[in-house]
């Protein structure tokens, strides 16, 4: 059974290019625009599994970190790894973004390969 992953990001190009590296690595894969509908998304599952969580941090609505601090409250999602991909590159930027439960951070631009390699290290087998 394929893998879900949780695209959070407001551009919808890059979006489909995560999307499309993910499904070609044969991973499921669920969009939102901004984390008020990735919460939506994720409430609307019934019952099925969110492996991993790739979010921007500059959205309209709700921004990535607010959105990982939100999720990591629920425990359906509290040990679901979350990878940042933005083009914030800060140390503190980062900082909070681990604070409030991120895993791991790719800037943006970024290459597929490396970010394949990203997910396959936090999704477990």
């Amino acid at each position: 059974m394929a893998k879900t992953i949780l695209i959070v990001d407001d551009s919808i190009s890059l979006r489909k290019v995560v999307s499309i590296a993910l499904t070609g690595a044969g991973y499921e894969v669920i969009e939102a625009g901004d984390g008020v509908e990735a919460l939506a998304r994720l409430d609307g599952l019934a019952g099925k599994k969110v492996h991993l969580i790739i979010s921007d941090v500059n959205m309209p609505r709700m921004g990535g970190i607010e959105f990982v601090r939100k999720v990591k409250t629920n425990p359906a999602y509290k040990f679901t790894p979350v990878i940042m991909l933005t083009t914030e590159g800060q140390d503190d930027m980062k900082e909070q973004g681990r604070a409030a439960g991120a895993k791991a951070w790719i800037i943006k631009p970024f290459n597929p390969p490396q970010m394949l390699n990203a997910v396959t290290k936090l999704i477990l087998p």
